[in-house]
């Protein structure tokens, strides 16, 4: 499994104390990106261009789709077009995206959404997942799918050490992207302070907590879920700053096997839970 690294160039790696087990990272092969103008993001996959083109708020450039996803498009995209698509071969489009790209004849380069601010997030209902240097866009796109799922109100990933939008995490978020607030925060441990004091009580997932996490237990709050790295799980400043750290209940005791992904829609489930009851 590939291990996150924090040392620099020429440095040897920091000898690691034995701890607790972590959430894992995606361990699929990452496809070959595809080179995109300056500014502009290749987005691709029947469900992420149609979300795409029908946001208002996304700056679509070029639309390229096979005769297949045309036909299989129009319904969805209705009419007119935001932008003339331009016809191309399958072969062409997989020369174009990379090896690997399950583009479904579909993509539409475009510019990268702007986010909006944490105030405006914050008038939405619902929990908020917080991204403690989660760096895999795929399981940055799954997270998003289960907030669209589980009507969370969006997601606060690092400016830093976390991925830029990717086609790879529009294909994950499977038009989610286009619906759900994808914020960028430069100081993960202050932003964490500032949700506190909008009235939100921030939730640190980690596999060693003392206690489990439960939905009826936090029915009365408004949660920000907090989950740490692939490979490293939660910084120290950020686990100190959470108000608390749960873990989930495994019956089969495989918590430490999880994809950071699947424990997101996990522990959304259970704080939905606690809200129904």
């Amino acid at each position: 499994m590939a291990q996150y690294s924090s040392h620099g160039p020429g440095m040897p790696p920091r000898s690691r104390e034995p701890g607790p087990p972590r959430f894992r990272r995606n361990d699929a092969p990452h496809p070959q990106r595809p080179e995109a103008p300056r500014g502009g993001v290749w987005l691709y996959g029947l469900h992420p261009v149609a979300a795409a083109l029908a946001n208002p708020h996304r700056r679509a450039r070029r639309l390229l789709l096979t005769d297949a996803a045309e036909a299989a498009l129009r319904p969805r995209v209705g009419s007119p077009w935001p932008l003339p698509p331009e016809r191309i071969e399958r072969g062409r489009l997989d020369h174009l995206l990379g090896q690997g790209v399950v583009h479904q004849g579909a993509a539409l380069l475009a510019d990268p959404l702007t986010a909006p601010p944490l105030a405006q997030v914050l008038d939405s209902p619902g929990p908020l997942i917080v991204l403690d240097q989660v760096n895999d866009p795929r399981n940055i796109g799954a997270i998003l799918r289960s907030v669209a799922a589980f009507g969370a109100a969006g997601v606060i990933a690092q400016e830093r050490n976390a991925p830029d939008e990717t086609g790879a995490m529009a294909k994950a978020a499977s038009g989610a992207l286009e619906t759900v607030p994808l914020l960028r925060a430069v100081n993960i441990a202050r932003t964490l302070i500032a949700l506190k004091a909008a009235g939100c009580w921030t939730v640190g997932l980690a596999p060693d907590a003392p206690r489990p996490l439960s939905g009826p237990d936090l029915a009365s709050r408004r949660v920000a879920l907090v989950l740490g790295a692939e490979d490293e799980g939660l910084r120290r400043l950020t686990r100190e700053t959470c108000d608390e750290t749960l873990a989930l209940t495994m019956p089969g005791g495989a918590m430490q096997s999880l994809n950071v992904a699947a424990a997101a829609a996990i522990a959304l489930y259970e704080l939905c839970r606690g809200k129904s009851k």
